[in-house]
């Protein structure tokens, strides 16, 4: 429930919300006065973020929401691993609209993708996902120096830094991909915020044409860069008939499942997908050529494999899960590819 943001001096202030809806709160009202903000729950967090996840999409709000997922539903498993919120994440608001959802699958990747989410709320003005689970989160590792890569790069200048401009426009949404400059509050700007549908200037619409170009461009500056936002870390042997998928925490036994297969003389691919939402179909059509079977092992009952059955073109897709708080072993997967 903790709040942060970035200050000028390179450091940060963390506010302790008294329950997840206020913390939102505080990371919606930061953003829009030009700070980065983030804030972190689980799986029961992400329930009270829902409405304040809608205003954050509809007011184009730059927002980094990080889900340490763990065994549910409910209070579930408090401290139980589990990847149960990964359709959640994706459909956990009002309105349908998509949103991008990274997954890391190990302590250097929890840097490398916190980064990457900053870098990408800004460039879409929009919130995006970090859901990693419990396990990374409370794992202990040693890393070597610059593994996790760099630093963050400075934010870029805001509109309302800039001097004040007749009939300044804070939410254009033509061309329907393009993302408007990114706009704080307190600038010689006029800046309106609303959750309502609003025209360019944030004024209260019900003019169909309008409402029209509103949501379809709040869906097309995401769907519309899917190349841009994509990420799957793809392991692709000649020959191979079965694809592995995971990602998150279950990655690990998938890389470890991979080389014991190899080890045996069998011919198999792997795909870990780090990039959930959207859906990262150009990477996962391309790992799928030559593929008969694919086998997605996930720690819910099933949810990401539903992606992959869509995408499959007729191909079988086994599911290895679990869903009593334990990790997923190597052993499981090697035994579903075998």
């Amino acid at each position: 429930m903790a709040m942060m943001r970035e200050l000028p001096a390179r450091g940060g202030v963390a506010i302790q919300g008294e329950d997840e809806i206020a913390s939102i709160g505080f990371c919606i009202g930061a953003a829009m006065g030009g700070a980065r903000a983030m804030t972190a729950t689980s799986g029961p967090g992400i329930s009270l973020y829902s409405e304040n996840l809608g205003l954050a999409i509809m007011g184009e709000v730059p927002l980094v929401v990080v889900d340490v997922q763990r065994l549910g539903p409910a209070t579930g498993g408090a401290t139980t691993v589990g990847q149960g919120d990964v359709q959640f994440v994706r459909w956990g608001t009002s309105g349908g609209l998509p949103v991008i959802a990274l997954a890391p699958s190990s302590i250097a990747e929890c840097y490398a993708l916190t980064r990457r989410a900053f870098e990408l709320a800004a460039r879409f003005r929009a919130p995006v996902f970090l859901v990693t689970d419990k396990e990374l989160a409370m794992t202990t590792n040693t890393l070597e120096a610059g593994e996790a890569g760099g630093e963050l790069a400075p934010p870029a200048p805001r509109a309302a830094d800039a001097p004040a401009v007749d009939g300044f426009r804070p939410y254009r949404y033509e061309p329907a991909d393009g993302v408007p400059p990114w706009v704080a509050m307190g600038g010689d700007n006029l800046v309106r915020f609303t959750g309502s549908t609003h025209d360019e200037r944030a004024f209260l619409t019900k003019d169909p044409p309008t409402v029209g170009r509103l949501n379809e461009h709040l869906a097309a500056k995401i769907d519309g860069h899917r190349a841009e936002i994509e990420d799957v870390a793809l392991d692709l042997e000649p020959g191979a008939r079965t694809l592995l998928v995971a990602y998150g925490v279950t990655a690990g036994a998938q890389r470890t499942a991979v080389r014991e297969l190899r080890r045996r003389g069998l011919r198999v691919s792997s795909a870990v997908v780090r990039s959930l939402w959207p859906v990262p179909e150009t990477a996962l059509r391309r790992s799928l050529a030559g593929v008969e079977r694919i086998v997605v092992a996930e720690l819910n009952q099933g949810q990401y494999r539903r992606e992959l059955e869509r995408l499959a073109g007729g191909r079988e897709v086994a599911g290895v899960t679990r869903v009593d708080g334990k990790l997923i072993a190597p052993a499981a997967i090697v035994e579903a590819a075998a």
